[in-house]
């Protein structure tokens, strides 16, 4: 009889003699497995001499654990939930009064709304007015816009302050006087260019116009420098005069 071991399949030659019909455990010498082999002999042979060992006995599973009892853990935890509250029904008047109040709400927010739009178009008014020849400077074509609401500007951000004329009589000839203040409204410096001063008669008509070269060539930012200029023996029909800086050219 010839055995195969399922495992390993390593043959061995046995006696079918010393198995018998009801088969009987037979462990590999080669790699210990141990299978059940059935025989045809109805008596097995004990000396025979491959190595067998009884089938041990299947032990049967052991029983499941038994559930918990979680009555008590559902009871604690009943007792300490929070018991529920219970909101009273609204009236009528509970209701009228609460869309009243959201309704007054409503309107103050609106209200408020327009007293900061108001307020911050005021502010912005008044920067535009004040700082209107820093503006001019920065964007040129808005001047035109300041002069049509009746707003003079200076885009150059150099302006005359002061000025004053005074007629006196020197060795018995009449002398023009013209002073004032040249100043910087800018943030930066500037070059002060020539001062051109111009006569006028009643009729606006030009009688006489000269040019003079200021104390200083640039002003810094804020700063300001006195002028003065005299004319001998000014137009008789002089009315008034214009002092303003020369344009090129001229």
């Amino acid at each position: 009889m010839i055995l195969t071991c399922p495992q390993c399949e390593t043959r061995y030659q046995a006696d079918a003699s010393k198995f018998p019909a009801a088969g009987r455990s037979v462990r590999c010498a080669k790699c210990g497995n141990v299978w059940h082999q059935i025989g045809p002999a109805p008596e097995p042979d004990p000396e025979a001499e491959i190595e067998v060992q009884e089938r041990p006995a299947v032990q049967p599973p052991p029983p499941p654990p038994p559930e918990p009892d979680i009555a008590p853990v559902q009871a604690r935890v009943a007792a300490f939930a929070p018991q529920p509250t219970v909101q009273p029904a609204l009236t009528a008047d509970d209701v009228r009064r609460a869309r009243s109040g959201g309704a007054w709400l409503g309107r103050a927010a609106v209200v408020a709304g327009w007293v900061v739009l108001v307020v911050l178009v005021l502010v912005i008014g008044a920067a535009a007015v004040s700082f209107r020849d820093a503006i001019a400077t920065w964007l040129p074509q808005t001047s035109s816009f300041y002069a049509a609401a009746g707003l003079p500007v200076n885009p150059r951000g150099i302006d005359f302050a002061d000025v004053k004329q005074e007629l006196q009589t020197e060795d018995g000839q009449q002398v023009l006087a013209v002073t004032g203040r040249i100043l910087n409204r800018s943030n930066h410096e500037l070059t002060v260019p020539l001062v051109r001063v111009t006569l006028f008669d009643l009729d606006h008509h030009e009688l006489y116009h000269w040019t003079f070269v200021p104390g200083v060539a640039t002003l810094g930012p804020g700063q300001t420098s006195k002028f003065r200029t005299r004319l001998s023996s000014p137009p008789v029909a002089t009315h008034d005069l214009e002092v303003r800086f020369a344009r090129a050219g001229e």
